[in-house]
């Protein structure tokens, strides 16, 4: 029974949680949104974020799943409605198994990326290829291209890593998911620490670098000030807070949840909270960045920063770690790649744990059996990112479950602790047996600041006007011109304006033949993605009258 689980020690606990939210958006994602939302400038709006948003859900999360875990909930859809007894709670909470899952189906073919790449460092398989030899092989690899250094091994690889992860959830917390973060969580730090040390002391003509490592720190943190006004760096600082500290997804409520009553939960959740941020702002900004600047130059690296940080990662790095000799390439690409991998795995483990505690609980399943059940989920689900990859499906999958849902969700459960919880008991459970003396302003922030908040970044990314120009979209509505939405707004996504421009321009048959499939490809994975989340609602239906026909309540 998933009630006999428990944390081994308190330090275990910590590095879990922060090994939940220390993922490949630290060291992939986030140096790239601070390049192209006004470098040094990028950090204030993201601090005030996690301030007044990231601390406060940490909070809350962390209390309602201790507080669901003493009532024998260990998922959040009722732990919602423990909070609130209207029935509309559970289905609430359904977000905080659909997004694990969600996620959890493209994070883990991600993850056998780096261990694909963690092999073919050891192997030396990017010696003597130029940087578009290394682009090609991340292309090919995505695309299980036969015929290409990889050997479509990527599909077989996003099965080990899968096996991995069931594996290790079955032997539980203390046994499986918290060894892991214990040994995964110091050595990626490490590795860090020396790949920016390394980043930091590369010196211009030496090793093929025309750039010391400094130039790229103070490129990246040299504040662009005219940017700090701009409402899209604001949202990009808000998203990027949110997704690096895996809030709204259910997952922080699932490890709480194995808390006992009086266990400190203020002090785990900031020293969580807080490793999580140095990891990402110390760490994550000394690496990609600096060593791509010192070889690639400045104005190379914007280029390739407007494409994302995957192509920095995977397409760029290896190539310049070449550039340090055979031995030292090695050594850099065992680091780099076995960082993401650990960064990855401890991410992956902790989106499968409130999915077994579900099935344990309501269905008094084995760890076992729950394991192997969320591997199949997680392959079905998977499937189509690893063979669609090309056609927009993961992209999709990481947009509706990785972003839609956890601001949707976030919203929602603070609303629902604030309000019809009450702040008054949230304030108590906050602070049942804390180990340090929470701030009262964190009491008016849960009640009237992060709220609003939360809806004001909501809303605005529902209504993104057309190239994120704020300023000129209130003056066109204002002079009767209309709003234009941006493609990458909620309301575009929605009626695929991008697509659809690229349809109405391409004149090439075989060019509006792809393009015609890939809309086709993206709407079906949006019925999927749908049906999923119809289909858990109709799980945690039939559980919860299970519940009342063996009179367990609430």
């Amino acid at each position: 029974m998933s009630k006999t689980e428990s944390w081994g020690t308190r330090v275990g606990l910590i590095l879990a949680m922060a090994g939940n939210a220390v993922g490949f958006g630290n060291f992939l994602r986030f140096p790239v949104q601070a390049v192209q939302n006004g470098g040094g400038v990028f950090i204030i709006p993201y601090l005030v974020s996690f301030l007044l948003m990231g601390i406060p859900l940490l909070f809350v999360e962390w209390s309602i799943g201790r507080y669901g875990g003493n009532k024998g909930f260990h998922s959040t859809p009722f732990m919602m409605q423990s909070l609130d007894r209207r029935r509309i709670w559970k289905y609430v909470g359904v977000f905080g198994i659909f997004s694990n899952i969600g996620i959890a189906a493209y994070y883990t073919f991600m993850e056998s990326w780096t261990l694909g790449y963690l092999i073919h460092s050891i192997k030396g398989s990017f010696n003597g290829l130029d940087q578009e030899g290394v682009v090609n092989v991340f292309n090919s690899y995505i695309a299980l291209d036969q015929a290409t250094l990889f050997q479509g091994e990527s599909l077989v690889l996003f099965v080990v890593v899968l096996a991995l992860n069931v594996f290790i959830l079955s032997r539980g917390l203390s046994g499986g998911v918290e060894k892991v973060a214990k040994i995964g969580m110091p050595l990626l730090i490490g590795f860090g620490v020396i790949l920016a040390i390394r980043a930091f002391t590369l010196k211009s003509g030496v090793d093929g670098a025309v750039n010391g490592g400094s130039v790229g720190l103070n490129f990246l943190w040299t504040p662009q000030f005219d940017s700090m006004w701009n409402p899209k760096v604001w949202f990009a600082a808000a998203g990027q807070m949110f997704f690096t500290l895996s809030l709204g997804m259910g997952s922080i409520h699932a490890y709480s949840s194995y808390l006992k009553k009086k266990d400190d939960i203020a002090l785990n959740a900031m020293s969580a909270g807080w490793m999580n941020e140095f990891v990402e702002v110390v760490l994550g900004g000394a690496i990609i960045i600096p060593i791509s600047i010192g070889y690639l130059g400045i104005d190379r690296v914007v280029e390739l920063a407007s494409a994302g940080g995957l192509g920095m990662g995977f397409k760029t790095l290896p190539y310049l770690f070449a550039q340090w000799g055979p031995i030292l390439s090695i050594i850099a690409g065992i680091m780099w790649f076995g960082l993401l991998f650990f960064a990855g795995i401890t991410s992956s483990l902790a989106m499968g744990v409130p999915v077994l505690g579900f099935l344990r609980d309501e269905f008094k399943w084995s760890r076992l059996k729950a394991a192997i059940a969320f591997g199949v989920i997680i392959l079905l689900l998977g499937l189509p990112t690893v063979f669609f990859f090309n056609q927009g499906v993961f992209d999709e999958y990481d947009y509706w479950t990785g972003t839609f849902s956890l601001f949707v969700f976030a919203a929602l459960e603070v609303i629902l602790f604030s309000w019809f919880f009450g702040m008054n008991k949230g304030w108590r459970e906050i602070n049942a047996g804390a180990d340090i003396k929470v701030s009262v302003v964190f009491k008016f922030l849960l009640r009237y600041i992060t709220p609003p908040i939360l809806i004001i970044v909501f809303v605005g990314a529902v209504i993104t006007p057309e190239g994120n120009d704020w300023a000129g979209a209130f003056q066109s509505l204002m002079n009767g011109g209309g709003w234009d939405f941006d493609n990458g707004s909620l309301i575009g996504k929605i009626m695929n304006t991008g697509l659809r421009e690229q349809l109405a321009a391409a004149t090439d048959p075989e060019v509006i033949s792809d393009l015609k499939y890939k809309l086709l490809l993206t709407n079906l994975s949006r019925i999927l993605l749908m049906g999923l989340f119809v289909a858990i609602s109709l799980v945690v239906r039939k559980a919860y009258k299970k519940r009342k026909k063996e009179g367990r309540g609430f």
